[in-house]
Protein backbone atom coordinates (compact mmCIF):
# COMPACT_ATOMS: atom_id res chain seq x y z
CA UNK A 1 0.00 0.00 0.00
CA UNK A 2 0.90 3.51 -0.97
CA UNK A 3 -0.88 6.70 -0.13
CA UNK A 4 -0.03 9.95 0.23
CA UNK A 5 -1.19 12.86 2.55
CA UNK A 6 -0.39 11.53 5.50
CA UNK A 7 -1.32 12.31 8.97
CA UNK A 8 -1.92 10.79 12.36
CA UNK A 9 -6.00 10.42 13.46
CA UNK A 10 -7.43 8.66 16.51
CA UNK A 11 -9.74 6.08 16.11
CA UNK A 12 -12.98 4.57 17.45
CA UNK A 13 -13.03 0.91 17.34
CA UNK A 14 -10.47 -1.48 16.04
CA UNK A 15 -9.16 -0.87 12.26
CA UNK A 16 -7.47 -2.37 9.57
CA UNK A 17 -4.64 -1.23 7.22
CA UNK A 18 -6.50 -0.59 4.03
CA UNK A 19 -9.74 0.21 5.73
CA UNK A 20 -11.66 3.24 4.36
CA UNK A 21 -12.09 5.63 7.59
CA UNK A 22 -14.96 8.74 8.18
CA UNK A 23 -15.98 10.90 10.90
CA UNK A 24 -18.81 9.39 13.09
CA UNK A 25 -20.12 11.57 16.03
CA UNK A 26 -16.64 13.12 15.90
CA UNK A 27 -14.16 10.49 15.80
CA UNK A 28 -12.31 8.22 12.88
CA UNK A 29 -14.36 5.56 12.43
CA UNK A 30 -14.68 2.93 9.52
CA UNK A 31 -16.71 4.01 6.47
CA UNK A 32 -20.23 2.24 5.90
CA UNK A 33 -22.53 2.96 3.23
CA UNK A 34 -25.75 2.05 4.60
CA UNK A 35 -28.58 4.32 4.61
CA UNK A 36 -28.94 4.15 8.53
CA UNK A 37 -25.65 4.83 9.51
CA UNK A 38 -23.54 6.40 6.94
CA UNK A 39 -20.09 7.28 7.33
CA UNK A 40 -18.52 9.03 4.18
CA UNK A 41 -14.85 7.89 3.67
CA UNK A 42 -12.84 10.38 4.37
CA UNK A 43 -9.29 8.23 4.59
CA UNK A 44 -7.58 5.06 4.42
CA UNK A 45 -6.13 3.66 7.53
CA UNK A 46 -1.98 3.39 7.31
CA UNK A 47 -2.19 0.54 9.66
CA UNK A 48 -3.78 -1.70 12.08
CA UNK A 49 -5.11 -0.24 15.06
CA UNK A 50 -7.33 -0.18 18.19
CA UNK A 51 -10.15 1.65 19.88
CA UNK A 52 -8.90 5.15 20.68
CA UNK A 53 -4.99 4.57 19.38
CA UNK A 54 -3.51 7.42 17.54
CA UNK A 55 -2.42 5.72 14.19
CA UNK A 56 -1.45 7.45 10.49
CA UNK A 57 -3.67 7.57 7.71
CA UNK A 58 -4.40 8.70 4.05
CA UNK A 59 -5.88 11.53 3.05
CA UNK A 60 -4.86 11.47 -0.16
CA UNK A 61 -4.49 9.30 -4.00
CA UNK A 62 -3.94 5.70 -2.06
CA UNK A 63 -2.86 2.36 -4.12
CA UNK A 64 -3.85 -0.87 -2.34
CA UNK A 65 -3.80 -4.21 -3.18
CA UNK A 66 -4.06 -7.96 -1.82
CA UNK A 67 -6.74 -10.00 -0.60
CA UNK A 68 -9.09 -8.06 0.08
CA UNK A 69 -9.94 -8.00 -3.62
CA UNK A 70 -10.31 -10.49 -6.15
CA UNK A 71 -12.42 -10.29 -9.25
CA UNK A 72 -12.62 -6.30 -9.38
CA UNK A 73 -13.21 -5.10 -12.97
CA UNK A 74 -10.06 -3.23 -14.23
CA UNK A 75 -11.41 0.41 -14.86
CA UNK A 76 -14.71 0.23 -12.92
CA UNK A 77 -15.55 2.68 -10.54
CA UNK A 78 -15.08 1.63 -6.58
CA UNK A 79 -17.37 2.80 -3.51
CA UNK A 80 -17.62 1.60 -0.03
CA UNK A 81 -19.11 -0.89 1.27
CA UNK A 82 -22.80 -1.26 2.66
CA UNK A 83 -24.13 -3.70 5.10
CA UNK A 84 -21.94 -4.99 7.98
CA UNK A 85 -18.42 -4.44 5.48
CA UNK A 86 -17.47 -1.33 7.81
CA UNK A 87 -14.15 -0.36 6.19
CA UNK A 88 -14.27 -2.05 3.09
CA UNK A 89 -14.90 -1.58 -0.81
CA UNK A 90 -17.31 -2.60 -3.62
CA UNK A 91 -17.59 -2.14 -7.51
CA UNK A 92 -21.35 -2.43 -6.70
CA UNK A 93 -22.55 0.94 -6.41
CA UNK A 94 -24.86 1.02 -3.49
CA UNK A 95 -28.61 2.20 -4.54
CA UNK A 96 -31.13 2.30 -1.46
CA UNK A 97 -32.77 5.49 -0.64
CA UNK A 98 -30.20 7.28 1.48
CA UNK A 99 -27.15 4.95 1.20
CA UNK A 100 -23.69 6.29 0.52
CA UNK A 101 -22.90 5.85 -3.28
CA UNK A 102 -19.78 8.35 -3.44
CA UNK A 103 -17.04 7.30 -6.09
CA UNK A 104 -14.14 6.48 -3.74
CA UNK A 105 -11.53 5.47 -6.67
CA UNK A 106 -10.89 2.98 -9.60
CA UNK A 107 -9.58 -0.49 -10.01
CA UNK A 108 -6.51 -0.84 -11.92
CA UNK A 109 -6.77 -5.05 -11.95
CA UNK A 110 -8.86 -7.24 -10.42
CA UNK A 111 -6.51 -6.94 -7.09
CA UNK A 112 -5.28 -3.24 -7.51
CA UNK A 113 -7.21 -0.31 -6.52
CA UNK A 114 -6.67 3.45 -6.86
CA UNK A 115 -8.41 5.38 -3.83
CA UNK A 116 -9.20 8.79 -3.67
CA UNK A 117 -10.37 10.56 -0.62
CA UNK A 118 -11.99 13.55 -0.40
CA UNK A 119 -12.30 13.64 -4.53
CA UNK A 120 -15.86 13.89 -5.01
CA UNK A 121 -18.36 15.53 -3.38
CA UNK A 122 -20.77 13.38 -0.90
CA UNK A 123 -23.60 11.40 -2.72
CA UNK A 124 -26.51 9.50 -1.63
CA UNK A 125 -28.70 7.42 -3.61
Amino acid sequence: MYGSNMASITVSGAVSKGDALGVSSGEFARALATVSSVVQMRCVAAKDGIDGETIDAYFGPTIISGARFSGATAGGAVYVAEGTSNGKYTQTAPSTTGDANTIVGYALSPTIFVLIPNFNTDTVA
